[in-house]
C-alpha cells in the first residue's frame, strides 16, 4: 500500500495540498514500505517477537533469514530514504528521479525478501549438525 501511495504521489496525483512538502512523504511512504517488507519476513519465519527490535537491530539480522544481497539492499535503501526523509536546513529534499528511482528499486527489492534462499553452491551444508545455520545465528525457534 505505501508503494502504491509513494507511487500517486510520484505521479502528482495527490501534491496539490502538499506543496513543497510531498518530496520528503514519499520518502517516509517508500521506507515505511520497507518496513512493512521486513515484518512480513519475520512472521513468514515465525519471529514476529522480532518486529519490537529497533529497525537498525531487524537489518542487522535480516541476512540471517533472507539472501544477503537482498538484505544489504534493503538496508541501503532504508538508510537513504530515513535520511531524505529528515529535513535539514542544509539539505536539499530529494528530487522526483531520486524518489522514481527508489520506487523502481523497491518493487524489484522487496519481493525478493519473500523468496527462498537459494540452494547452498556445491553441496555446502546448510546447517551444522546441531542444526543452527554455518553463522551461528539461530533463525527460527
Amino acid at each position: 500500500m505505501p508503494l502504491a501511495q509513494a507511487d500517486r504521489l510520484l505521479r502528482g496525483g495527490d501534491a496539490t495540498d502538499l506543496r513543497g512538502s510531498w518530496p520528503r512523504i514519499c520518502a517516509w511512504l517508500l521506507r515505511l514500505a520497507v518496513e512493512q517488507a521486513v515484518d512480513e519476513v519475520w512472521r513468514a519465519h515465525g519471529r514476529p517477537e522480532l518486529m519490537r527490535l529497533p529497525m537498525r537491530a531487524q537489518l542487522l539480522l535480516l541476512p540471517a533469514f533472507v539472501d544477503g544481497a537482498a538484505a544489504d539492499e534493503v538496508g541501503s535503501a532504508w538508510y537513504a530514504l530515513s535520511r531524505a526523509g529528515h529535513l535539514h536546513a542544509y539539505e536539499l529534499a530529494p528530487t522526483a528521479a531520486e524518489l522514481r528511482r527508489w520506487h523502481q528499486d523497491l518493487c524489484a527489492l522487496l519481493p525478493r525478501l519473500i523468496e527462498p534462499e537459494p540452494a547452498p553452491p556445491n553441496g555446502t551444508p546448510d546447517r551444522t549438525p546441531d542444526g543452527t545455520p554455518p553463522n551461528g545465528l539461530r533463525p527460527s525457534g
